[in-house]
């Protein structure tokens, strides 16, 4: 006999949310503090938590409004926001539907604010003034609102430095890869070829219910996101989680039975896994998280993709005495750190979470993690440039410099900036914003006339 857990009162959900964004304010990421939720209340304290994120110039503006001086404390401040948020929600109930808004009635958000409030000694002090604040903002929703519509980080939830940085980059398209932040990005599936079929898993996936369309070599996106232990397959490896834009990375590179392959910065592992599902490979897989690699190597023992020839290091890859045997690879794969601005939809902390300097110091430590994985390259070989950015820094600009600065490299065919663009207006962008760059290293003839 199992026994259920009860839902979480919505006041336990908004002192946990208020909790995630004091860590986000203080510069920890929204995911490892849901780490911190109680299993039974992850799914609606991430619901909330991820709607504030997206929300939160809005929550922060009204604050800014309805307080007469600071907030005494950052809880108290964050828990006034997530209450803000959820008040300010628009009334258009179909356009809510589509953006996964969560909608309360507005006097149970106050009420519940307020008992949320009586969790904490650093809030319930100050409950008075959470509920005061509350009361005032539903009397006056309709000129607060028109009052901060007029600022440009409450328009797009944006940082006014972001939107700066995203206008001047792409003059034509900064409103749409602006707007596509504020809807969740589709669940999109990549088929591991090598258990089954993309038609057969599709045609089993209508058996039960699951509608969904295919996209690039082995991508089916589902119509409706849902758990991945509820969805067929899971368990037997017969497909992972990863967006449309990202399973390009193993359509580019020219991977063939034998080769000797480089992933590095590999976690969570997508990319190696997709590259082994194409072809019997050399594998070294490398990230400088050893926690983040063993769910590398969990994810390929579910996909059955596991074994002798994939090999496992944990070390920081610009540092080629720590791992590197001197042995070179065929292709290197080079999914570097970056500022993750190409995915905001999926991770809205993103955005509250960097600064402007974070830009240059990223884009420095790429060029000296590429230009050590640039030695390990066999002539001949190739090395696939990857971010999941916008910023032309990380992209465009960081390519060009590559280019010039390697020796003896050959730039080829790639895709380039993806920008996460609606199709249509009120659709929602089929993949996440992406940069590709593919480099050959030329052979160089000796003096005997070899190659070396």
């Amino acid at each position: 006999m199992t026994s259920s857990v009860a839902a979480p009162a919505l006041s336990d959900v908004l002192f946990a949310c208020a909790g995630c964004l004091r860590d986000v304010l203080a510069g920890r990421s929204l995911t490892e503090s849901l780490q911190e939720v109680p299993d039974e209340w992850r799914a609606p304290v991430q619901s909330v938590s991820f709607y504030v994120m997206r929300q939160l110039a809005t929550g922060q503006a009204l604050s800014e409004l309805l307080l007469d001086k600071k907030a005494p404390n950052r809880l108290v401040e964050s828990l006034l926001v997530v209450a803000l948020c959820l008040l300010a929600v628009d009334e258009n109930q179909e356009r809510n539907k589509v953006r996964h808004v969560p909608v309360y009635d507005a006097h149970t958000v106050v009420n519940q604010a307020v008992k949320a409030a009586e969790k904490h000694k650093k809030t319930a002090s100050f409950k008075g003034l959470v509920n005061a604040c509350l009361r005032n903002f539903l009397r006056n929703k309709a000129s607060l609102m028109q009052a901060i519509a007029v600022r440009s980080e409450v328009k797009w939830g944006f940082p006014k430095w972001w939107i700066r940085q995203v206008r001047q980059a792409y003059p034509e398209q900064w409103q749409g890869i602006l707007a596509s932040a504020a809807t969740p990005g589709p669940m999109t599936l990549r088929v591991n070829t090598r258990q089954i079929s993309r038609e057969a898993l599709h045609r089993l996936f209508s058996e039960h219910g699951i509608e969904a369309h295919e996209t690039g070599h082995a991508g089916l996106v589902l119509a409706q996101a849902q758990p991945v232990t509820q969805i067929p397959g899971f368990e037997q490896g017969w497909w992972s989680v990863q967006d449309a834009g990202a399973q390009l990375a193993g359509e580019i590179v020219p991977v063939h039975h034998g080769m000797r392959v480089l992933d590095a910065c590999a976690a969570p592992g997508g990319k190696t896994a997709h590259m082994l599902e194409l072809a019997d490979l050399d594998m070294t897989v490398l990230d400088v998280d050893s926690r983040r690699l063993a769910r590398v190597e969990e994810n390929l023992a579910r996909l059955k993709l596991d074994g002798p020839h994939v090999h496992m290091r944990a070390a920081d890859a610009a540092d080629l005495s720590q791992w590197w045997d001197g042995v070179p690879f065929d292709l290197v794969l080079a999914d570097v750190p970056c500022t993750a601005s190409g995915i905001v939809r999926r991770h809205p902390d993103i955005k509250w979470l960097r600064q402007e300097a974070d830009l240059a110091k990223t884009a420095a430590l790429q060029r000296t993690i590429v230009q050590a994985l640039w030695q390990t390259v066999a002539p001949g070989g190739y090395l696939l440039y990857v971010t999941c950015s916008l910023f032309p820094i990380e992209g465009q600009e960081q390519a060009r410099y590559l280019e010039m600065s390697l020796p003896h490299a050959e730039r080829l065919g790639a895709p380039g900036q993806l920008l996460p663009l609606a199709e249509q207006a009120g659709s929602v962008a089929p993949h996440d914003g992406f940069y590709y760059a593919l480099f050959r290293k030329k052979p160089v003839a000796g003096k005997d006339g070899k190659e070396i």
